[in-house]
């Protein structure tokens, strides 16, 4: 938990007992059905909760927006982000159900009435759209981008001299340079290394398109 105040000071106390909440959540359902890697489950906030909130890092969502998360396992980026910004609504989805399982028994615990759940594939949601996608380590990004394109509305907001526009921002690592080429996108790319300086984040990317 300090991690994370390390580098987020602005918390509420429903915030911050909502993410002091998380690690023991994760652990106890951890051990009934395995979505974290035993190793990792040690250093979920680094690893997990931190790494999720990189985009909160850089991008300051306005109250309203929609957000899905493609393939959120066991709900990350989404669950971190709800935290964050509970005034935006986070549909998390995943092909698995009994990841959304844990999901939904977190949102309970934590009181997170701003997600909700989907047990499907993003390319099967039909009939709703949303402000931006998310997704973390799910698939190469010329699939993320086929399967958000048609989930996205045409959303555009200005926070101080940066103007967004509804887009894919997925967390990644490592030599990125063909997964970009083959997807014919341009992201913008920031290094997760500039904003926590923790060696986990060495070689860890967060994509917009």
């Amino acid at each position: 938990m300090e991690i994370l105040q390390k580098y987020f000071s602005e918390f509420t106390e429903k915030q911050t007992n909502q993410f002091a909440a998380l690690g023991e959540l994760y652990k106890d359902w951890n051990e009934k059905i395995n979505v974290i890697s035993r190793k990792d489950i040690e250093n979920i906030y680094e690893k997990h909760i931190l790494h999720s909130l990189s985009i909160a890092a850089i991008f300051d969502f306005p109250a309203g927006l929609e957000i899905v998360d493609i393939g959120t396992g066991g709900g990350f980026p989404g669950v971190p982000l709800a935290i964050f910004f509970p005034e935006v609504k986070f549909h998390l989805v995943d092909s698995i159900g009994k990841k959304l399982k844990i999901i939904e028994a977190i949102k309970e615990a934590i009181d997170l009435p701003n997600i909700t759940t989907q047990h499907t594939r993003a390319e099967e949601i039909k009939n709703r759209k949303f402000d931006f996608a998310v997704s973390r380590a799910v698939a190469p990004l010329k699939d993320l981008l086929r399967w958000s394109k048609p989930l996205l509305k045409n959303t555009k907001f200005e926070r101080g001299n940066e103007v967004y526009r509804s887009g894919l921002i997925c967390l990644k690592g490592g030599d990125l340079a063909q997964e970009i080429s083959e997807s014919g996108a341009k992201p913008k790319m920031i290094e997760i290394s500039n904003l926590f300086e923790e060696e986990y984040f060495k070689e860890k990317y967060l994509l917009y398109v």
